[in-house]
């Protein structure tokens, strides 16, 4: 609401203040609604894969094992309470919007300054600014002395804004020099930062891709648990077999069908990947994110400080004498001057003029030159140092601040008036302008400089006298903000990977276009649009984005960002989105991955954000992504280790179904379960700390994490090996001591061939683990070094093997004993039978060529990523 109020230097009356306060309300953000905290963890609990967990507690329970029944319950608890703590502490930016209002408010009422809580702040209230105050509603300025704003909590800018009279300041922002006086034009509710705490509230994360595809292997290992141990006992009723001994062993077999080990070697291998992103400047905040990012096809990034060093750097100065090259490093005051003398000798006078309008400054710090304030007018300080040209003494009796209308700056030194700013205005404000000088800033600015005008006249004070005009043009000063030495190289990492990207900034097309050229961003074929400009249709816009040469967004406001990642999420895309201001948080949560400045970043944008850059770093994004792929590989690992184990598991109640109980049952429901999270557990787990492989991102496979060459891997290739060698070992066992087709074998030697097949499985584990490491490797072919927990693992899994059938009471509880002499060599031969067929598939495919078809190697992706959702 805009309130057309006299500013009366008295202020408002108390009692006109209350009325107001009374009507509309006092000056505080809204709450929005927050799931509680119970129903946050309940969600945790009660997930897809949870409830089929629960699910499996409670038929344990009924089958008589209660202690599995309990660690089963363990598991789930652990799990929802991490995941709970995760998502409750990683989504507070509404909270923090509030954070950004003072506690109080100096104010005028009946004509005396007072100090109001800002709740209390009305519309129509005269507030008193001073240096260091924080604004506590949104305000238009009355009066203004010198007065300059740090907006970057808002709108994540590190330059400080300077504003005069009729200026808006938005609430959260604070005065970092000069004074003045403004009416509070909207409290509350209304206020812009109310408008982002709104869209920050209602903007929906989206679901993460492994999230998604973990619903649907769950519902297939739901499905095909209930069906086996339906069938199994269905045939257990036909042998004979008493229909309650039968349903309890049906229950059994769904139960250890369940991958109980599933949930925390997931959990625990995102975990690690989070881990991993923390070494390399990438802290996440949600664990879901560290696979969203391998998943990411579409990159959205700023352009000052991510993609270049936010190091301002005068590179040319035009005179109307002809150009000058400045040589220098940093902020330096040493530098190299080239160009003719006549224009040499007007450098020095341009900066003097430049450097009245500006208040930052170079200074010495621990050896080093570094800027006291905006970057760029630092810059400005050091080109006046490195020319030697003199800095005025003494404080201009004027001075006209920088504006957002008017862009431009000017002060009144003496008798002279200096002015700086955008070349567009300046221009307009000269008595004439040489063409030469038109030629050179187009020249400027499409070499992706950002360009100032200087000028100057003699100030002739008189009735109407304006400073800003009938200036004397002095020329032009190009400014560099050198771009990240590896940023090209991370962008040929994106293309390598499938992966697009688009620069979405606030700058002008023409310097923005020119820095996205220069690192690689935008080559030929690329688009460039103006914010302004951007098409009405969703559809359309996200056609132009989808550019495999590149695109380039200028002049952004944060709702173009907001629906710049709705328009690329409905079109497949899974894209990562950067933002550091307050106005961000929307964007940021409407991507799939909200990624935030660490180091200028604001405190709500850090909020919202699923990553957060700790050197806002564009590189640190696509190392990100990798590791984000690498987990995702790994994810794929343990679940091909996982259901291969459960194909030999399976194979001898299979075998004795189909013979009709002609085969003696080889392994019973217990030594599933000790194998599943006993033996297999370790593993699985140091499966998901495998590091990257080289050549990650350029391999553009399918993002499904269950796929049809995973199923013929495991179901097809290395399933059925170690089954086939399961099952010979205890036929081996059985027929050497005496058992004949169709008989039942004495408890002895059926509990040595259980102990047997139990052996042979948990042996065949420890080679699945080294074989599942690498898709196209053979074991004999990979370095033992790179994964020295896989080696760790299996020999735990070993010594547990060695309780599982050596402890006699633990083996009796099973179901099996330990195996003999020639038992054993028949389970050992296990291993070298899987490593040989997964080897000799491996080199066949090798032999193939790259490109060659195989059980295990996705097709490539789409390049708009739709085969990664």
């Amino acid at each position: 609401m805009t309130v057309s109020v006299a500013a009366d230097s008295r202020g408002l009356s108390a009692v006109e203040a209350a009325r107001r306060l009374a009507s509309d309300g006092p000056n505080v953000l809204p709450d929005h609604p927050r799931t509680a905290a119970w129903l946050e963890l309940a969600k945790q609990l009660t997930h897809l894969l949870a409830l089929l967990l629960w699910v499996a507690a409670a038929l344990a329970l009924l089958a008589g094992m209660p202690a599995l029944a309990v660690a089963i319950v363990v598991i789930v608890l652990l799990n929802g309470v991490f995941a709970f703590w995760q998502e409750h502490r990683a989504d507070r930016s509404t909270e923090r919007l509030k954070d950004l209002l003072p506690s109080g408010a100096r104010v005028l009422r009946d004509g005396s300054a007072r100090v109001v809580d800002v709740a209390d702040l009305v519309r129509g209230d005269l507030v008193v600014l001073e240096a260091g105050d924080r604004v506590g509603a949104d305000l238009r300025l009355v009066l203004a002395h010198d007065l300059a704003q740090d907006e970057s909590m808002v709108t994540g800018e590190s330059r400080a804004v300077a504003h005069g009279v009729g200026d808006r300041l938005l609430a959260g922002t604070f005065v970092v020099q000069g004074a003045g006086r403004a009416v509070v034009e909207a409290t509350g509710a209304r206020t812009s930062l109310a408008d982002i705490s709104r869209l920050a509230a209602t903007a929906t994360r989206p679901r993460s891709p492994l999230a998604v595809q973990l619903d649907r292997v769950v519902r297939v290992v739901a499905v095909v648990a209930a069906l086996t141990g339906a069938g199994l006992g269905a045939t257990a009723v036909l042998l004979g077999l008493h229909p309650t001994e039968a349903f309890l062993f049906g229950v059994g077999v769904a139960v250890a069908l369940v991958p109980e080990g599933l949930l925390p070697t997931m959990t625990l291998s995102l975990a690690r990947g989070a881990q991993t992103m923390a070494e390399r400047h990438a802290l996440v905040r949600r664990l879901d994110a560290v696979e969203t990012l391998g998943a990411t096809t579409f990159i959205c990034t700023d352009k000052t400080g991510t993609l270049t060093q936010n190091r301002m750097n005068v590179v040319d100065v035009v005179t109307v004498a002809g150009s000058v090259q400045v040589e220098g490093v940093g902020y330096e005051p040493t530098a190299d001057l080239l160009g003719e003398d006549e224009a040499l000798a007007l450098v020095p006078r341009m900066a003097h003029a430049a450097l009245a309008c500006v208040a930052g400054r170079v200074v010495q710090h621990d050896g080093r030159w570094v800027p006291d304030g905006d970057p760029m007018e630092a810059a400005l300080h050091c080109l006046s140092m490195r020319c030697g040209a003199r800095e005025a003494s003494g404080t201009p009796a004027r001075r006209r601040p920088y504006t957002a209308d008017r862009m431009l700056s000017s002060a009144l030194l003496g008798e002279e008036v200096s002015v700086l700013g955008a070349p567009e205005q300046v221009f307009r404000r000269c008595t004439s302008v040489p063409a030469t000088m038109t030629a050179e800033l187009a020249r400027l600015t499409a070499s992706g400089r950002r360009v100032l005008a200087v000028a100057r006249r003699e100030w002739r004070a008189g009735p109407g006298d304006e400073m800003e005009r009938d200036l004397e043009l002095l020329g032009l000063v190009g400014l560099e903000d050198p771009p990240r030495q590896d940023v090209d190289e991370a962008l040929q990492s994106c293309r390598d990977a499938g992966v697009r990207v688009a620069m979405v900034t606030g700058d002008h097309p023409a310097t923005a276009a020119a820095i996205a050229r220069e690192v690689g961003l935008l080559r030929e074929g690329g688009v460039v649009l103006d914010g302004s400009e951007l098409p009405e249709r969703d559809t359309a816009l996200a056609d132009l984005l989808d550019n495999a040469d590149g695109a380039v967004v200028a002049r952004v406001t944060p709702a173009d960002k907001l629906r710049i990642a709705g328009a690329l999420r409905s079109r497949g895309h899974v894209v990562a989105m950067t933002g550091d201001g307050v106005n961000d948080a929307p964007a940021l949560r409407e991507a799939d991955v909200g990624v935030a400045m660490g180091a200028s970043g604001s405190d709500v944008a850090r909020e919202s954000a699923d990553l957060i850059l700790l050197d806002d770093h564009f590189g640190t994004i696509v190392t990100a992504i990798e590791l984000g792929r690498a987990t995702f590989a790994n994810v794929r690992r343990f679940l091909t280790y996982h259901l291969t184990d459960n194909v030999a598991e399976l194979a001898p109640f299979a075998l004795w179904a189909l013979s009709g109980g002609q085969y003696p049952l080889a392994l019973t429901v217990l030594q599933v379960l000790a194998l599943d999270i006993g033996t297999d557990m370790l593993p699985a787990l140091a499966l998901g700390a495998e590091p990257p492989r080289r050549g990650l991102m350029g391999n553009r496979t399918s993002r499904t994490i269950v796929d049809r060459p995973l199923l013929l891997r495991s179901f097809g290739v290395l399933g059925p090996t170690e089954a086939v060698m399961a099952m010979s070992a205890c036929t081996w066992v059985l027929v050497a001591g005496g058992w004949s087709w169709g008989e039942a074998p004495s408890a002895t030697l059926l509990a040595t061939a259980s102990g047997t097949t139990f052996a042979a499985i948990a042996l065949g584990q420890m080679a699945n683990a080294f074989a599942c490491r690498s898709t196209i490797t053979p074991v004999w072919r990979l370095k033992v070094t790179t994964n020295r927990l896989v080696v760790a693992a299996v020999l735990v899994q070993l010594v547990l093997l060695a309780v599982f059938l050596g402890f006699a009471p633990l083996a009796g509880l099973l179901g099996g004993s330990w195996p003999t002499s020639t038992g054993w060599l028949a389970a050992a031969a296990a291993p070298v039978a899987l490593v040989t067929v997964d080897g000799l598939v491996k080199e066949a495919r090798r032999r193939r060529g790259p490109r060659a078809a195989s059980p295990w190697t996705s097709r490539p992706a789409t390049g708009r990523g739709v085969a990664a959702r």
